[in-house]
């Protein structure tokens, strides 16, 4: 297949890029604007590597079967400045392109969309947006919609994903990177009180499994999770077990007003037609992930 990745240097997409050149699809093309994603994230990759803002116009040169579009601004820094507008705008390219060459579009949605919502959180229940990247997210779901019975479209909603080739994300990386940088440093661990609050967390190998199986879905938007909730004071306990470590939490008061307290996919649909479960059980992913991070100086 001949295969294009935008964001192709970021987190998931930069993972994404180099399982598919592994698999020795005929071309894989990365798009990449280089505002967050780094090209150390794709290091060995030996295709095509265009710099280019999805929300500008541009003829790429060639005809693509397939399109994963993992493009977007997600850091909240960028709150309340483009980030709605720059994702629709790139969103609504990445279609054009898509309609164009009669291809195969899987695009990231994002569980954000769901905010303080009932859990197990279902794709069609009531949506609680808190940022203007969780409102593209939900505009972009709506987009999609329209086209199910035009195009081959599938919208994976990530929950909270971790793994390898995270750490140019700054801030917005996970807790797994962000609590094990802290304890590589020797310092101790603090989570809110009481820390039960608790995420769905899903290793990047799954979600890189998951948008390949995207490719034989019928047209949707699937949950992508674990439909596990992990807590807070879990991944502490996890990482001491995998750096044979054994740090105490310190428990400090959460100023935010609003927080998302709980998040856990419901993955029913996703099983039913995406054909995703996920393989890697948490603690299991996160030694794998503690040992990619010291192969990799980190």
């Amino acid at each position: 297949m001949k295969c294009l990745v935008t964001g192709g240097a970021g987190f998931i997409g930069s993972n994404l890029v180099l399982e598919l050149e592994k698999q020795g699809h005929e071309v894989v093309v990365v798009v990449d604007n280089l505002f967050t994603g780094k090209k150390e994230n794709l290091r060995g990759f030996k295709g095509r590597f265009i710099e280019w803002d999805i929300c500008k116009k541009k003829d790429l040169g060639e005809k693509f079967d397939v399109i994963f579009h993992e493009a977007a601004i997600t850091d909240p820094r960028y709150e309340g400045g483009d980030t709605f507008k720059k994702n629709i705008e790139g969103f609504n390219n990445v279609i054009n392109i898509a309609l164009k060459d009669n291809a195969k579009l899987v695009y990231a949605s994002s569980a954000s969309v769901y905010g303080n919502g009932p859990c197990p959180m279902e794709e069609d229940q009531e949506k609680d947006p808190q940022t203007d990247y969780a409102r593209s997210k939900i505009e972009m779901d709506r987009i999609a919609e329209t086209y199910f019975k035009k195009m081959h479209i599938v919208g994976l909603r990530y929950f909270n994903v971790f793994g390898p080739r995270e750490s140019h994300k700054g801030r917005p990386a996970s807790m797994v990177y962000h609590l094990r940088k802290t304890m590589m440093n020797g310092e101790t661990p603090r989570l809110f009180k009481p820390g039960t609050q608790a995420r769905d967390q899903i290793y990047v190998k799954d979600i890189v499994r998951a948008n390949l199986l995207a490719l034989d879905a019928p047209s949707g938007v699937y949950n992508v999770g674990t439909g596990e909730k992990i807590n807070f004071s879990e991944i502490v306990y996890a990482l001491n077990e995998a750096m044979k470590t054994d740090f105490e939490i310190e428990y400090i008061e959460n100023p935010y007003e609003e927080y998302q307290n709980l998040s856990q996919a419901d993955t029913k649909k996703a099983e039913k037609y995406l054909k995703f479960k996920a393989e890697w059980k948490f603690r299991e992913a996160v030694k794998d992930y503690h040992k990619w991070l010291l192969k990799n100086g980190e």
